[in-house]
């Protein structure tokens, strides 16, 4: 049986110039294929168009093509029409050294870029490719409601998987809809690619209040644990994304997924309780994805100035103006923001950034 958990390139470790450190990557790679796991997911704007790259040199180079499965994807702002794709794939299968990708994902499905695939022609692309034996399967990820994920399901039944964002805070949000988006994917029989399982870390770095439910349990698990269990316990979920960014956060990973077992009826009960704590918090959803920083002509570091924004809601941290002229050093500040909109259009959930970024001007600024 194929192993659940998955290895996303998308938080990997970085040097202090930020740039993606090899060697420390390589370590990882070598320890989750160590341990049976063999599944890897990546990007093209992943660490600043990096991350295809460090696939090639940390797993491609290293390792024969059928100890891995690996999965790409086709993200809007790098294509304007239909004769744009076939050499934005070809430059993906260069930079990542291989012939094929095992799955191949249109990125970030929503209503706002639907279109633009339909323009471009991009599900006739995704099914000639598989026909060629360039992709063994094709799908997408998907970031929207469930009547809009039956809509495209509907109208492109040849469509393989989905990968959803998936974890127990969003299972019943109104907005990310984890949950009806599942059923959606049981109704069309389609498997489910889980994203997001820890929420950007946020399930991982618990409040006090939750953080002492799951020790109440009496297990030594830590808060990641539960939340990527929770994902890999539903029966459609194939594989659980886990953008790990070292090798400790690896390590964890792998102890409870290895021998993977699904939630007791007491662990969902706990989980329950713990969402009505982070249910309670006012916080802002940003999961530190960092799409939004692709586009902003600014170069103002978003999802670390939003980070500062929840510490100010849920502390009283008086250095929090300190430590925004530090995440700012050397780039845009909040008040440099202009307005385009071009994160708000990106963001997988939807934030409304442009006020945030106000918000932060005026607190910290």
């Amino acid at each position: 049986m194929e192993k659940k958990l998955a290895f996303g390139f998308m938080r990997l470790p970085q040097t202090e110039d930020e740039k993606i450190d090899f060697a420390e990557t390589e370590k990882m790679v070598d320890r989750f294929i160590e341990e049976g796991f063999s599944y890897f997911d990546t990007a093209y704007n992943y660490h600043n168009q990096q991350s295809e790259i460090a696939i090639r040199e940390c797993l491609v180079k290293r390792y024969k093509r059928k100890q891995f499965q690996l999965t790409d994807k086709l993200t809007t702002l790098y294509f304007e029409t239909e004769k744009d794709l076939p050499g934005f794939f070809a430059e993906q299968l260069e930079k990542t050294g291989v012939k094929y990708f095992d799955t191949y994902l249109m990125h970030s499905l929503n209503r706002k870029n639907y279109n633009k695939f339909l323009a471009a022609n991009a599900f006739e692309f995704m099914q000639k490719l598989k026909a060629e034996g360039k992709v063994k399967r094709i799908g997408f990820s998907f970031h929207d409601t469930a009547d809009f994920l039956d809509q495209v399901l509907t109208d492109h039944p040849y469509m393989e998987v989905v990968q959803l964002q998936f974890n127990y805070l969003d299972f019943y949000d109104p907005e990310v809809q984890s949950y009806a988006c599942y059923q959606v994917c049981e109704k069309h029989d389609k498997t489910v690619l889980v994203m997001e399982p820890v929420k950007g870390g946020k399930l991982a770095d618990l409040p006090a209040e939750a953080k002492t439910i799951l020790e109440s349990y009496g297990q030594s698990a830590s808060p990641a644990s539960y939340a990527i269990r929770f994902a890999a316990s539903f029966p459609r979920v194939e594989r659980v994304l886990s953008g790990m960014s070292n090798l400790e956060q690896l390590e964890d990973n792998v102890s409870y997924m290895k021998d993977f077992m699904p939630l007791t009826e007491n662990e969902y009960l706990m989980i329950d309780e713990v969402r009505k704590i982070l249910e309670k918090a006012d916080r802002i959803p940003c999961t530190a994805c960092d799409y939004c920083l692709e586009g902003c002509p600014a170069e103002i570091p978003i999802p670390g100035i939003i980070a500062l924004l929840n510490d100010h809601r849920t502390s009283k941290d008086e250095s929090l103006p300190e430590k925004y002229e530090q995440v700012v050093a050397g780039r845009g500040r909040a008040s440099d923001c202009i307005e385009c909109a071009a994160c708000e259009d990106i963001c997988p959930q939807h934030l409304e950034i442009i006020r945030h970024m106000a918000d932060a001007a005026e607190i910290f600024e």
